[in-house]
């Protein structure tokens, strides 16, 4: 007789960064408790109305805010972005971008480039 599987569960804070979203943000049942696959695959297909609000007004992690800012999260860092940020003060940014912005982006929108080129060429080989 095979013994039955366990489920596989992992804690809140890596939950927290598959779902994009900032752990200090969600419920403390969310923060207590471990999360099963099975539970992090239904919170993907039918997200709850609180993580549909912290995708849609935030906070939100480093990487979401990078990405948001078109900048790396190093990019973020230099600029004296520490804290998680909503979704207001992101577009606010992009709004009236600051000196340290528009630097990291042109920054990482080079690297990328430098990246594709480098690929293509890795390609064509």
């Amino acid at each position: 007789m095979s013994k039955s599987k366990k489920p596989q569960v992992m804690k809140p804070a890596t939950a927290a960064q598959k779902l994009d979203v900032y752990l200090p943000a969600t419920p403390r049942e969310f923060q207590d408790g471990l999360v099963s696959r099975d539970e992090l695959d239904e919170l993907q297909r039918n997200p709850p109305q609180w993580l549909a609000d912290l995708r849609r007004d935030g906070p939100h992690p480093r990487s979401v805010v990078a990405a948001r800012l078109r900048v790396s999260n190093s990019g973020l860092a230099r600029g004296g972005i520490t804290e998680a940020l909503t979704t207001e003060q992101i577009a606010a940014l992009v709004a009236d971008p600051p000196e340290w912005l528009v630097r990291e982006r042109e920054s990482f929108a080079e690297v990328r480039r430098e990246q594709r080129r480098l690929a293509e060429e890795r390609s064509a080989r």
